[in-house]
């Protein structure tokens, strides 16, 4: 399994691009403001301040990287979804998430869905973008010690059906740290070696068309 020893924060991008020169593997994290995409950052490197948190959702505005072992990025995008985001604010957000996955710089992207609820709008939507540009990808249900042990597996499982895919989602706890070994042997499969994605087919259309025009917006807020 894989251990991380070191984990830093290297830079922020916004708009104007300024990626890292220096090369390695990019894993993405993705989803809807206040899902705990810092949290569980946080939670896999051990360090409760790499990555900030706050309870207001829409704290990450830029694309931020945390370069892992000295060997590969864990890249944090904005949150989607926040309704009290302006306008202008959701379409820099979604215009800047979207430039991302069509960079070709993604090997891979943990999306990450809240357990407890139905996949939103936009996190269909954002699915539709990832088998658009055929990104290889993970689904984590966070949130799991929000629900009894014995039902989290099930849960997990109807999220992904929910959006289309597989029928496998990792089950997570930046709380308690559940699902924590797991996601750590995918993280390190993803990074080091040559694993794709979720390991059956898509339920999704397998040659999916461009998404509708419309932005991964913030017009939807889950309750947390």
């Amino acid at each position: 399994m894989l251990r991380i020893k070191k984990s830093e924060f290297v830079t922020s991008v916004g708009k104007n691009g300024g990626y890292p020169s220096e090369g390695g593997a990019e894993i993405a994290i993705v989803g809807k403001s206040n899902v705990g995409k810092s949290s569980i950052i946080n939670s896999l490197c051990n360090m409760n301040k790499l990555a900030k948190t706050s309870q207001k959702p829409g704290k990450t505005r830029l694309i931020n990287y945390f370069r892992i072992n000295g060997d590969f990025y864990i890249v944090d995008l904005p949150g989607y979804g926040f309704a009290q985001a302006s306008k202008q604010e959701q379409a820099q957000w979604g215009e800047l998430i979207e430039s991302y996955l069509a960079s070709g710089r993604v090997k891979h992207i943990f999306m990450l869905v809240d357990i407890r609820h139905e996949p939103t709008r936009d996190d269909k939507q954002m699915f539709k973008y990832i088998l658009y540009y055929a990104i290889p990808y993970t689904l984590i249900a966070t949130k799991a010690d929000k629900l009894a042990k014995t039902r989290r597996k099930q849960a997990a499982v109807a999220r992904a059906r929910e959006l289309g895919a597989p029928p496998y989602a990792i089950a997570y706890s930046s709380e308690t740290g559940d699902g924590r070994s797991e996601l750590l042997e995918r993280l390190e499969a993803v990074a080091y070696g040559d694993i794709i994605g979720n390991d059956s087919e898509t339920e999704a259309d397998s040659n999916p068309s461009a998404p509708a025009a419309e932005t991964i917006s913030a017009s939807e807020k889950t309750p947390v």
